[in-house]
Formats: C-alpha cells, structure tokens, sequence
C-alpha cells in the first residue's frame, strides 16, 4: 500500500503523541520492526525558489492558436517585487476568476529541473507558470491546475500547505493482514513500534479531522435491501446525502492523500468513498440516489447476463458473481466495481453511500476471472472488519457534506449484524516456552491490547477476545506470533542449539556414502532420477501381470498425466536420461544413481480426524497402507569403457562391467556377492545375471535386452545393473584382512571344463578346497581352441598363498593347489592342464 508519511504522523500526533516526528530511514524500520517490509519509499522532489499563492485577478481568452489559450492576470503580491499583477500564459480550463492558484516564479526550479523564466509564448510575455500537482512531483499525471479554498494570502509560499517536504512509502501487506491496507491499521502499527499512544480512527474519527456529531443516526428505513444467502454476503449499510452541489471541487487536502496513495481525483462523492477506504480500510461506493429505481436486491448474477463496468466495459457474468440490483437491472459487481448506470455525474444532487463486508474467496474469484483487480477487491479479498460499515457510512456523510454542502438524511438501511469474536484460552507462559525468552504477563497483556485484543488473566491463564478487523486470529500459537513480532524478533538471542550425543550416521546412511562414493571412484557420473515414470514402462519392457514391480503406487494429482505412478524401480528414468544424452551427441557415459523405490502395499488408506489423535489401529492401518520403500543403487553405462586414442583401440561396455559395478556396490556396503546366469527382463536372457547374497537374489545386471532397447531407442549393447541395497544384511561376511610379514607364493591353476560350466562355481570350487593358506584366487585368462575340444574351455586362475607364522614352502602351496583341482573335477568334471 502507498501512504505518506506526513499522515501518519498527523493520525498519531492527534492521537496523542503531539511534536513527534521521524525520519525516513527510522519510519522504514519501524515497519520492519513490526514485520512489515517496505518495497521502497521515495520523497517527493524538492521544488526550489518562489513557489507561492496567487489570486486570479483577469482571464483573457487568447483566439487564433491550435488549442485553447488563456492570459491571466495574477496577484502574487509582494512576491514578485513590485505587487503588481503578474502576466501568466496557461491552457488548463480548471479555474475561473477570483480562485486561488499555485504559482511558480521566474527563478524556480520544479521536479525533474525544469526551470521557470519569463519567456515569450503566444504573443504574451509569461511570467512564470500556474503549476499543477504533476509539475510538483505529488502525482505522475494531473488535469488542470492546482486549485486551492479557504484564505491564502496572495505571495505567501505554499510548500507547507501543500505538503512538499513528504515522502511516500510502498508498504509490502501480506495477504493475511487486510487491516493493514489503511492509514488506521499502518498507524497502529507504528505506534507499537515506537511506543506511542494510539487512538482508531474509527473509534474516534476526530483523530483524522473528521466531525460525525451532526451525523444523526438512523430512525428509520431508508430502502430494502434483500441480501440472499448465497451470495455469502456478511453486511449491507445504505445511507443518503441529499441536495449536495455537484460542481462542489474536492479539497486540495483530499486530493493530495489520494494522488499520494496512487488514487486518481474523480468528483467529490467519489473521492470521499476512496478516501474512506484509505483511511479506515472499509470499501465504498457512491449511488446516484436519482438512478436507483425501487429496492436494491444482492443476489447471484445468472449465467450470461450482460452488465457495463466503470471502466466501461461490457462483462459477461457467471453464477458465482454477485451483484447489487434494483428493478431496472444490476448496479454494482458487489467487491469490485460499480457500473455506468448509476455512476455520479456532474448533475448528481442525491448521494447514496454503500459499505458492506462481502464474501473473500467470491470476491477473489470474480476478480481473477473478470482480470478486474480495484482497491477495493483488493480489501475484500484479505478480509474487511465487518465493525466499520456504520462508522464509514458516518465519516463518508460527514465529509461530503463539508465539502459539497446538502444534508444527511436521517433514514438509512443496516442488513446483518457483527458476528461476535470466540474467545482463545492461552497460558501465559506459552509465548516464554515457544520461543525460549521470558515475556511476563504484563507483556504478554500489553501488546495483545496493542493489536485490538481483549486479554483478561487469572493465573496463568488468558482469556484474550480478538479485534474484529483481526480474523487472522484464531489459535494461541498466532497470538503468540504476534506478542514476539511486537516485542521484536531482533531481541530472540541467537543460540546454537546443542546436539545430543550419539551414533553418527546411521549404517544405512553410512552404507548409502559409502556406495555413492565407489561408484564415483569407479568413473561413474551420479543423477538424481525422478520418482515418477511412464505409465506404460512394464508394457514397452513386456513384464508378465503379475510381476512385483508392476505393483506401483499411483499419483492423484500427477505434475505430467503420462508420469502417474512412482517407480519401483531406478532404471526408467535413468535410460531417458541416457536416450538424452545420446540424442544430443554423448554416446560414451557411465550414470548411477542411489535412490529409493516405491511398491504399493495397500489400495485403501483410512481417513482419521484431525480433531483427536488416532487410536493404536488405526494408526498400525495408516502405516501398513504405506508404500513399502527400499533403497536401490543402479549403474546404466553405454558406449567406450576405455576411449579409443593413441594407446589403444579403446573398449566397449559389456555385460561384464555391469556386474563389475555390482561388485563394487557389494564390497562398499560389506557383503559378499554370489553371481548367477538368469533371465530377468528388461536384461538380455543371455547375458543377464542374478545377483545374490546368502543365496537371496538381491539384483540384476548384464547387458539390456535388444526389443527393450529398440522401443526406447537407445543404442544396442547398453549394459545397466541395479541392486536392492536394503535388502542386503549388515553383519559384515567379508574376512578381517591379516596381515602378514611372511612371503607369498603365487601359482597359477588351468582347469579345462565344459562351456556351460560357470567360471564363477569354478572359482568358488578352488577358493573352499584350497584351504586356510590360500589368501585370494582370481580367473585372469579364458582360452577356448580345437585342442581343447568343442565345447570345452580353459579357465586359468592365479592363486596367493601365505602363512601368517612362517615362511611357506612351494611344496605346501602345490599341495593345496593340487588339492584344488582334485576338488574341481569331482564338482565340475574339470581336468587340471599341464
């Protein structure tokens, strides 16, 4: 909201705090202070030299020029030096004989540098410039010039009258504090910032120089006025001015505060309902009494009818608008804007006055959909105090007839009371434990008095009874906001909270650092997948029914309708990735993720009250109803493992690295991993590998099966792997390292088996049989050849012996070698080569 500092310091010195003042810089951080940010504020630009009061002495309408050209004769008094009349060229129309005028010298500079010096114009020499409130920096655009009641002595300097030495601030008001889009609410908070006395405007209008004692009140009806509930409306309130002058000009006082405020002067009925609602934050709108035809009716609009807006624009209506009509049709869009019908005029000599208190969410609505946002949607959308509807019909009277004469009638229409205000029971210690700083009971009371509140306490216990214009205060936990934002949030000592002692990470967390950090070592790139995927997945990869991972969760409100279901698995969104990548001209990369899936456990989830804790079962149904959520690791590789260049060919991604990168996940996570040939779609069911730990398949890995890659279009080959890391058992199955200073004996075994013997049942053969001396065995060369027959192939295997308290000999080594082999062709029928 924009405001001017200048009223708000007049609101509060008449409330008083007479002689107070403040700067810019200390204005803008008592906003601050008191939770509200300021987009800015900006002084109005300096006007130097002679700026002063003149008299219209003699108008002399100049022919034969292109526009309408006016010489006037002006008394500035002794401010020119002589007293004698001074010559002025000027085309505005807004003035007449004998009214008081704002002169600008020769000499005087106005805002933006533009000096003021006699010159000749029109055949007349122009001594200076009758200025208007944009020439003055009030107001980005004027019509006419400045035109000023009451006695001004001609050459006195007007900048005090005027108001020039002000600044206008941008008050940032959140959505939930409606009350502040008005002089009276932005007061309040003021004085609470700076400790001052403050009086409400609406409790007492004298305090923003306004008089309602001649305001009689209502004897009698004015009109009905049928509000139906379904337009929601809270309050209606009607009052009537009659015989005022129409030609009567609005205050320059007025006008100022609205120029100010970026609200543009229209006539005076109308700038007295814009006034009101700036002052006190209660919405307004003026009637041509003359033009309303019988009762006034608030009601629905129905679908398609037609209605002509202020801005003169013809809107077509939905249900859910409401509207104020009468028996010649609709007057008002209720909350946002008048129409033409009844709109005041220059011949308007009856005034009716509305002020009601409409429904948020519909005036919100017809707002948004109409593209229609006033300031007086703008109120009704955050909530008007429903108290000020009598008080604002009041000031609006009071100020209209000031300004343009005529007499309040002493009938008017009030529909609908003030609905009261439940009290909220709060200990008074909750503010103290919530936030850790000793606030007594007096404090407590005191700045909940500040905002409206009444607080009455026993004990310690307060009953506090919110303000009306307060709806944003229902629960203890938002009185205690505001008892902290008063005392201000700069006075809570910034303390570090000390941790409890404990564990560290949990082993799952350490497990997850220590895969991520392998697979990276590994040359892996890391992606964060998303958690949704493709409706049809299991389809496109050929999944029977009643495959587990078909069990998904389904999302109700999906961000992409296509991407409705959770993942139960890493690899979707990892091979878009990859097809991404590819598509853009990265045909070599390595990606791996660490994240969690979702399988559905329950289609039902019940429903408990938020007014109690759930009992025990229900709450054993809500965890049950979870998804079940397991932590995967996954790798997804395609193109060159090893880049060709000068020191090679380079090499492929094969089947084989993808299960390599399952054996780093398992030994970072600390389980030993049995591999298995398998058939497990997406995977290629020749080169597809079932891993497991304990005899539990855990995983899969190997190269991606080619109909799956075709309908993905991804390129042949790609190779992924993906394990279910919560699934694998914590307890460590790798042997403590021994160390040793004793040698070791490295010999090599060759066994010559059939071609569908596992190279891996092979190692595992020679690793149990080859005893506690044997430190590692690893297969380092496949050799298949004529010799060796079809079907036959020779796995050579290099083997470490080492004792830990001596010296081994080679005999010993050979004999657990030969042992080795005796054991490999019982198992496997392999035949140990020379």
């Amino acid at each position: 909201m924009l405001i001017s500092k200048n009223w708000i310091i007049r609101l509060l010195n008449n409330a008083g705090n007479e002689g107070w003042s403040v700067t810019d810089e200390e204005l803008d951080a008592g906003f601050v202070r008191v939770g509200f940010e300021t987009e800015g504020y900006a002084p109005i630009e300096e006007t130097t030299g002679p700026l002063v009061f003149g008299r219209v002495l003699e108008i002399e309408e100049l022919t034969g020029f292109k526009k309408p050209i006016r010489y006037c004769q002006v008394d500035v008094g002794q401010a020119n030096g002589t007293g004698e009349p001074q010559g002025i060229i000027c085309g505005a129309r807004n003035f007449a004989e004998g009214d008081t005028v704002v002169v600008s010298l020769p000499g005087a500079v106005l805002p933006g540098g533009f000096a003021i010096a006699a010159r000749e114009t029109y055949d007349h020499i122009s001594n200076g410039m009758l200025a208007s409130a944009a020439e003055l920096g009030l107001t980005a655009k004027s019509e006419g010039i400045i035109t000023l009641d009451g006695e001004h002595t001609p050459g006195e300097d007007a900048r005090g009258v005027l108001g020039l030495r002000d600044t206008v601030f941008d008050v940032n008001v959140t959505p939930d504090r409606g009350y502040a889009l008005s002089a009276r609410g932005l007061a309040r908070e003021i004085a609470s910032a700076f400790g001052l006395e403050y009086t409400d405007p609406a409790e007492a209008p004298a305090v923003a120089g306004v008089e309602v004692g001649k305001v009689a009140s209502i004897s009698e009806k004015l009109i009905d006025v049928d509000l139906e509930p379904s337009t929601k409306a809270k309050r209606f309130g009607l009052r009537k001015v009659e015989g005022i002058d129409p030609a009567a000009p609005t205050p320059f006082w007025m006008q100022r505060e609205l120029m100010l405020s970026g609200v543009r002067s229209v006539n005076a009925a109308t700038d007295v309902t814009n006034y009101v609602m700036l002052l006190l934050g209660q919405p307004m709108h003026a009637f041509d009494a003359d033009k309303i035809a019988g009762n006034l009716r608030v009601r629905n609009a129905e679908a398609g009818e037609q209605f002509e807006t202020l801005d003169h624009v013809t809107r077509t209506l939905l249900p859910t608008d409401v509207v104020i009509a009468d028996d010649n049709g609709i007057q008002s869009l209720a909350g946002v804007m008048g129409g033409t019908t009844s709109e005041i005029s220059d011949e308007t000599v009856n005034v009716y006055f509305e002020a009601a208190t409409w429904d948020e969410l519909t005036v919100a609505k017809t707002a948004r959909h109409h593209k229609l946002s006033s300031e007086a949607s703008r109120r009704f959308e955050r909530g008007v105090d429903p108290q000020l509807v009598e008080v604002a019909l009041d000031v609006a009277c009071a100020l209209l007839v000031d300004i343009a004469g005529g007499e309040i009638s002493a009938r008017g229409t009030i529909v609908g009371g003030v609905p009261a205000r439940e009290p909220i029971t709060m200990r008074v210690s909750r503010p103290s434990e919530l936030i850790g700083v000793e606030y007594s009971a007096e404090t407590v009371a005191r700045r909940l008095r500040e905002v409206g509140c009444e607080v009455e306490i026993a004990r310690d216990e307060a009953e506090v009874t919110p303000p009306t214009w307060r709806g944003d205060l229902t629960v203890p936990v938002e009185l205690v906001e505001e008892i902290v934002r008063l005392e201000g949030l700069d006075e809570i000592p910034s303390i570090l909270p000390t941790p409890k002692g404990g564990r560290g990470l949990s082993p799952l967390q350490r497990r997850r650092r220590a895969v991520t950090h392998a697979l990276a070592y590994s040359g892996y790139a890391e992606i964060i997948p998303t958690p949704f995927m493709k409706n049809d997945t299991f389809d496109v990869w050929g999944l029977e029914a009643g495959d587990p991972r078909r069990n998904t969760v389904k999302v109700q409100n999906p961000l992409d309708a296509e991407y409705g279901v959770l993942g139960t698995t890493l690899l979707p969104p990892m091979l878009e990735a990859v097809g991404r990548n590819v598509s853009r001209g990265r045909r070599d990369l390595a990606l791996y993720s660490v994240a969690q899936t979702a399988q559905k456990r329950g289609d039902v989830s019940p429903l408990p009250s938020v007014a109690a804790r759930p009992d025990e079962k229900t709450l054993r149904e809500l965890l049950e109803s979870l998804p079940e959520q397991h932590l995967h690791a996954a790798t997804v590789a395609v193109g060159k493992q090893e880049l060709e260049g000068p020191f090679g060919p380079g090499r492929d991604y094969t089947w084989a690295d993808a299960i390599q990168s399952a054996q780093v996940v398992a030994a970072a996570a600390g389980v030993r991993l049995e591999v298995a040939a398998a058939e497990y779609l997406p995977w290629h069911p020749g080169r597809c590998a079932a891993l497991k730990v304990n005899g539990t398949v855990v995983g899969h890995a190997g190269e991606l099966h080619p109909q799956v890659l075709e309908a993905l279009e991804l390129p042949a080959r790609t190779c992924a792997m993906e394990i279910d890391l919560t699934a694998l058992p914590f307890d460590a199955e790798l042997p403590a390292p021994m160390l040793s200073a004793f040698p070791a004996v490295h010999q090599d075994i060759a066994l010559v088996v059939d071609e569908a013997v596992p190279a891996e049942a092979v190692r595992r053969t020679v690793e149990e049989a080859a005893g506690e001396l044997l430190e590692s065995v690893s297969l380092f060369d496949v050799y298949r050849s004529e010799q060796l027959g079809e079907a036959k192939k020779s796995l050579a295997f290099g083997l470490v012996f080492r004792a830990g308290d001596r010296t081994l000999t080679e005999d010993e080594a050979s004999e657990a070698r030969l042992r080795a082999a005796q054991a490999a062709e019982i198992a496997h029928g392999a035949v140990m080569r020379g």
